[in-house]
């Protein structure tokens, strides 16, 4: 039909092999985090805390997942875009400005996100990289 289109969409067993690898990198370094994994819209597919992370962790790793998903882009951008001088991208509703939620692109268009929280901003974004890069495998 001429006003549908085709739209990739993650599974759940994609969800549950980024999560299982950001898990595993960082129970290897013994951080405690929290991961999310969200679709295209910002819908929450799979959510996992490690023991001992800090409960407000739980919240920011959905917030920074559906970010990128909304928004395509990372949050580590934003959180770049703040610190470069646009404090105003801080008024955007529901928006988290630190790095640890990134976008799943498949052939150029957004299909999801996935977020962490738990450590610092960098090590956070270094756990999502490393459960986006189980996609690629």
């Amino acid at each position: 039909m001429a006003h549908l289109r085709d739209v990739r969409t993650l599974t759940l067993d994609a969800a549950k092999a980024m999560a299982a690898a950001a898990e595993r990198f960082a129970s290897e370094r013994r951080w405690t985090i929290a991961v999310a994994v969200v679709d295209g819209a910002g819908g929450l597919l799979l959510f996992h805390a490690l023991d001992d992370t800090q409960p407000g962790s739980q919240e920011i790793a959905v917030l920074k997942a559906r970010t990128a998903a909304r928004l395509h882009r990372s949050t580590k951008a934003l959180e770049d875009g703040v610190s470069g001088g646009r404090p105003a991208l801080l008024t955007l509703p529901d928006v988290v400005a630190l790095e640890g939620g990134v976008p799943i692109r498949v052939d150029g268009r957004v299909v999801g996100a996935i977020g962490v929280s738990g450590m610092g901003s960098a090590q956070d974004g270094e756990v999502a990289a490393a459960g986006l890069a189980a996609l690629e495998t």
